[in-house]
């Protein structure tokens, strides 16, 4: 409990830190598409006309007025450092983001909660799915490995685990999705129209389908350092006098290792479950860019191309969040696996 109150200030911290550099950047973008929505982009305007139009983009999206609660300014005897109070942007998104109201999308002019909740219904299946899976499989492969399983195995994850999520994904993508080599799976999208009307054990069909390949390369690239982390760690275990005492009384290896040792074993290894979530909520960007995939990642990487920064400090936020929650799960795993362990420790 004492690391998640101490985590708490630093998600605070690195959440205002990205509000405040998101008003440091131009706001040339929000300008551009005032602009076209009057109708003005395809004729040269004035400069008191985009100065007005200036200031209006300002009012709407919150940008008017000072940025924090103090400003520097310079003048002919120096820097001078200004109070400007509780009248600021920064007061005013903090005080609304307790509320549960982050603000409004510059792009759509929706709420950014209904926004990466609309995300986050194609996102948080995903993620929820490959972080299962990788488990589910790190569990079964270690035990494999431990009890004679083939060395190629280990080579060939010490090989997966040295490529970078985007070329796992590529590869997938040329490999399997490819209509000049094997074209098992659709190479981008959801298939949300073709099922819309569909009953629902043919939507969860088609959704399977479809999300068979971002779902792969997310659990491949975490799916190495599991099994190779938990194998070490069942080798450790299985050296130790209880595991040798259960083989003396006629236990199979299979049976030591799932009976006795996989409990011991897991505890080095849930820090890294626990960052398990918080990592694939960020990689589902790069996976949800490369399948076209309708989720968190495309929002983010279309907010950031879009200057959209209500929607990107959000998108912080929400990861920040998941990081929170897996430092609970963290805690609870350890006291359900020795509850020895205490809580605060």
């Amino acid at each position: 409990m004492y690391r998640l109150l101490r985590t708490i200030p630093a998600t605070w911290a690195i959440v205002s830190l990205v509000f405040l550099l998101s008003r440091t950047l131009p706001t040339d973008v929000l300008l551009g598409q005032a602009l076209t929505d009057k109708g003005l982009g395809s004729r040269s305007i004035t400069a008191a006309e985009r100065e007005a139009t200036l200031l209006r983009v300002q009012q709407r999206f919150g940008l008017a007025g000072p940025v924090f609660y103090f400003s520097r300014t310079h003048s002919n005897t120096g820097t001078v450092w200004q109070w400007n109070g509780t009248d600021n942007q920064y007061h005013r998104w903090l005080s609304n983001a307790v509320q549960g109201d982050l603000g409004q999308s510059y792009r759509s002019g929706q709420p950014v909660t209904a926004v990466l909740a609309e995300a986050l219904r194609f996102t948080l299946p995903l993620t929820t799915s490959a972080a299962l899976l990788a488990t589910l499989l790190s569990v079964a492969l270690a035990l494999w490995l431990v009890c004679g399983g083939p060395a190629l195995l280990l080579s060939i994850l010490y090989g997966i685990d040295a490529l970078p999520l985007f070329v796992v994904a590529l590869g997938l993508l040329l490999l399997l999705a490819n209509p000049d080599f094997i074209s098992l799976f659709p190479a981008y999208g959801m298939g949300q129209q073709a099922t819309k009307n569909a009953p629902w054990n043919v939507q969860i069909g088609s959704y399977l389908y479809y999300s068979a390949l971002p779902l792969a390369s997310l659990v491949l690239v975490k799916l190495p350092s599991l099994v190779v982390q938990l194998y070490d760690a069942l080798r450790h275990e299985l050296g130790a006098n209880y595991a040798t005492t259960a083989r003396a009384k006629g236990l199979s290896g299979y049976q030591v290792a799932t009976r006795h040792a996989l409990r011991n074993a897991m505890l080095p290894i849930i820090a890294l479950l626990t960052d398990l979530l918080p990592a694939l909520v960020a990689g589902a960007v790069v996976v949800e860019v490369i399948f076209a995939l309708p989720g968190m990642g495309r929002l983010l990487a279309d907010a950031a191309a879009a200057h959209d920064f209500p929607v990107l400090v959000g998108g912080v936020l929400l990861v920040a969040v998941m990081r929170l929650l897996g430092l609970v799960v963290a805690d609870m795993l350890y006291f359900l696996t020795d509850p020895r362990i205490r809580l605060q420790a």
